[in-house]
């Protein structure tokens, strides 16, 4: 059964509009609490979310739906996706719900959901959700008497400052580092700042005042241009970028530099390898990330594994392997040692730790190796499934047939909106930008 809502990371789409809608916050509430209502006890969910405009309509309505299944409900307002996903755990929760549309713009939103072990659900458990969505919500119905409860946890942010600052090591501060964090007017705004701070570093933030619109607005990870200022002009060591939810980073050394998820996963693997804190003999990435990071963590004697885009399936294959590193270049990086989702704040930390440890500048410790050539361009199309047409079935082949051994090429439909990626990389960077420029002449032509 193919599932008509949920999509790579969620359901996500743009907000009061089809299938963002409260109506169907209200049906996911009312759904996922009858997959989770399991046994006799009182059952709860907790319920975090970004700072969007969209998310008070979103969270009310899935309260209503957890409400009507009798289902008592934990409102811990803007939290990283991380904090929610450790919260759920701490708590005891039997579901977490964090609501937002991570790195993109205020117009989306979206809805994740946790197990009660703080993992995302996996694909069936999903399809369970939809079929009931759409199959008797009303047997569902508590009865007046076990109508459940709604509540706000006023100190869940300073749990999770705790928790992030555990993950730093004991014998380790900040003192006399400066840092430039941008929190792109997210979910982290709070927290990110307090978490450095508190562990002796001077702070210079930016993205922390949010309005409801200007959320990942030319800020944050996906657009570090005005990090990489600051970082210039006050001098910093180090620039942190996160995005919307926080459950992604990129840094930026003090050179201005972008270091982006797979230098991360590199100094990490490298440093933990070399304490004996790795675990599963290597790494798990996914299909973006580049050629490079695989020959780097090969050179270590180690394996690098490949997943399915989206820090859902990374996770999948790390608990299958044993691995406890895995990540992909936009920047989800998961260290299932503290985490079990990506989180950017945990992440940044442990560059840091490196940092100090190696005695090093970031422009020396967080470049670990040279980029192979890579290109990805997106190409939007309105219906229909543009990679079954003959013409691009031809162009694709002919262009695995022009790499050959010396590249790689990638081609897939996003989970989260109608766009067709087309990546290829290669030692020949002519020959990469060629073929990426053959095969989206032909999307765009099948496309229009």
């Amino acid at each position: 059964m193919t599932r008509a809502y949920f999509g790579t990371d969620g359901i996500r789409g743009t907000a009061n509009s089809p299938p963002m809608t409260a109506e169907m916050a209200l049906k996911v509430g009312m759904a996922a609490g009858r997959e989770f209502r399991r046994g006799d006890h009182r059952h709860r969910v907790l319920i975090g979310k970004d700072t969007r405009l969209s998310g008070y309509m979103i969270e009310q309505a899935l309260t209503a739906g957890f409400l009507s299944v009798g289902m008592d409900v934990l409102l811990v307002g803007p939290m990283p996706t991380p904090g929610v996903a450790m919260l759920t755990r701490s708590m005891r929760a039997d579901l977490g719900v964090m609501i937002s549309a991570s790195h993109n713009a205020y117009q989306d939103n979206g809805i994740k959901l946790f197990g009660p072990d703080g993992y995302k659900l996996s694909d069936e458990v999903e399809r369970r959700i939809e079929y009931y969505m759409n199959n008797g919500l009303n047997e569902a119905l508590a009865a007046p008497a076990k109508l459940g409860r709604a509540k706000r946890i006023d100190d869940a942010q300073a749990r999770y400052i705790e928790f992030a600052k555990r993950t730093f090591p004991r014998h380790m501060q900040l003192d006399g580092l400066r840092i430039v964090v941008d929190c792109a007017h997210g979910a982290a705004y709070k927290v990110a700042p307090l978490v450095l701070w508190e562990l002796g570093a001077e702070v210079v933030s930016l993205g922390v005042d949010p309005n409801g619109f200007n959320i990942n607005a030319e800020c944050g990870s996906t657009s570090p241009a005005a990090l990489i200022e600051k970082v210039r002009e006050v001098r910093a060591d180090l620039g942190i970028a996160l995005d919307g939810d926080a459950d992604r980073v990129v840094l930026v050394d003090e050179r201005g530099r972008v270091i982006d998820g797979d230098q991360v996963m590199a100094l990490v693997t490298q440093r933990w390898h070399e304490a004996g804190l790795l675990k599963g003999g290597g790494i798990v990435a996914t299909v973006m990330s580049n050629l490079g990071l695989e020959r780097f963590v090969e050179g270590l004697g180690l394996r690098l594994e490949r997943a399915a885009v989206g820090d859902r399936y990374v996770m999948e294959r790390m608990r299958d392997g044993g691995h406890n590193i895995g990540g992909e270049q936009s920047g989800h990086i998961v260290l299932s040692d503290f985490s079990t989702t990506g989180d950017g704040l945990i992440a940044a930390l442990q560059v840091l730790a490196a940092i100090i440890d190696y005695g090093k500048p970031a422009s020396l410790v967080c470049h670990l190796f040279d980029t192979v050539p890579q290109l990805l361009r997106n190409v939007r199309f309105k219906s229909g499934s543009p990679l079954l047409q003959g013409d691009v079935q031809a162009a694709i082949k002919s262009a695995e047939e022009k790499l050959g051994q010396n590249g790689r090429l990638l081609i897939r439909k996003s989970g989260t909106e109608p766009v067709i990626r087309v990546m290829a990389e290669g030692d020949d960077e002519t020959l990469v930008r060629a073929v990426v420029g053959d095969i989206v002449q032909v999307l765009e032509r099948v496309s229009a």
